[in-house]
């Protein structure tokens, strides 16, 4: 259980100096791990002692094991921050290594290979994954023609899969915090023939095996929420990599759609 479903399964059971030192986690919540012990007893007003025996009532050793709990917490995705606030140039070093580690997958030169060959291509990305399978969708149009995405609004995709076969590509999306199902999807786009890419943080290792390429994208972030730099930045190699590959038609489709831009008069000039 997470330490404030704890402290709310707990509460009544808690002293009064107990529940007042509670009450302070809770409303610190989001910055809990970025202070000392000493300090949240000083800011609640109660003793260290006090503070000590809540950690023990809601089953942690110390606060240093409600740190590395925390520290769980954000490594499954959820917001939270753990370090403190970290200094711009620690931010954008971090953000510089996961772009790279992305950009240095082996796959990368395969995947894009069979963006360009295939018949069709399906992009499918829930939740936090879906900006990025949307991104990537519209950069292969522009590339590439019949592109889809999945699933769309008050849609699911099982009618998605109907029309696939050997020659097209499925490029699933799956960043942490996944639907429950995300596994059952990517073994049922393979059953159709589709040649599957994957393309997740570490935390879809599991399901790497049933994609025949994997294209690793590093999500943790030194602030409280993921990033996807490293995403974005696949997504544009990636639909480069199709405009090149697909020499002059793409270079024509291209123009052609910025054309119908102007014709529609649908962006600035």
């Amino acid at each position: 259980m997470r330490i404030d479903e704890r402290i709310t399964e707990r509460y009544a059971a808690l002293s009064p100096q107990e529940q007042r030192a509670a009450q302070t986690l809770l409303e610190h919540l989001d910055e809990l791990a970025t202070y000392r012990s000493a300090e949240l007893a000083e800011l609640a007003g109660v003793s260290k002692a006090t503070m000590s025996r809540l950690f023990r009532h809601l089953g942690f050793t110390d606060f240093d094991e409600v740190r590395e709990h925390l520290r769980e917490l954000r490594s499954a995705g959820e917001p939270r921050r753990v370090d403190g606030t970290p200094s711009l140039a620690a931010h954008l070093a971090h953000e510089t290594d996961a772009v790279r580690t992305a950009l240095d997958s082996p796959a990368i030169p395969e995947v894009v290979a069979l963006l360009a060959a295939a018949r069709r291509v399906l992009v499918v990305g829930w939740r936090n994954s879906h900006p990025v399978a949307l991104h990537l969708r519209q950069q292969l149009t522009h590339a590439r023609g019949d592109v889809r995405l999945a699933p769309l609004p008050g849609q699911v995709v099982g009618e998605e899969l109907a029309d696939l076969e050997a020659g097209d590509a499925v490029l699933a999306v799956g960043f942490r915090r996944r639907p429950a199902g995300f596994g059952d999807f990517l073994a049922e786009a393979a059953s159709t023939g589709a040649t599957v890419v994957l393309l997740a943080d570490g935390t879809a290792r599991q399901h790497a095996a049933r994609a025949a390429h994997w294209i690793e994208c590093p999500v943790s972030s030194t602030l409280a929420f993921d990033s996807y730099a490293a995403a974005m930045s696949v997504a544009s190699v990636l639909a480069d990599g199709v405009l090149s590959a697909s020499g002059r038609s793409a270079r024509d489709r291209a123009s052609g759609i910025t054309a119908a831009y102007t014709r529609l008069s649908e962006v600035e000039k």
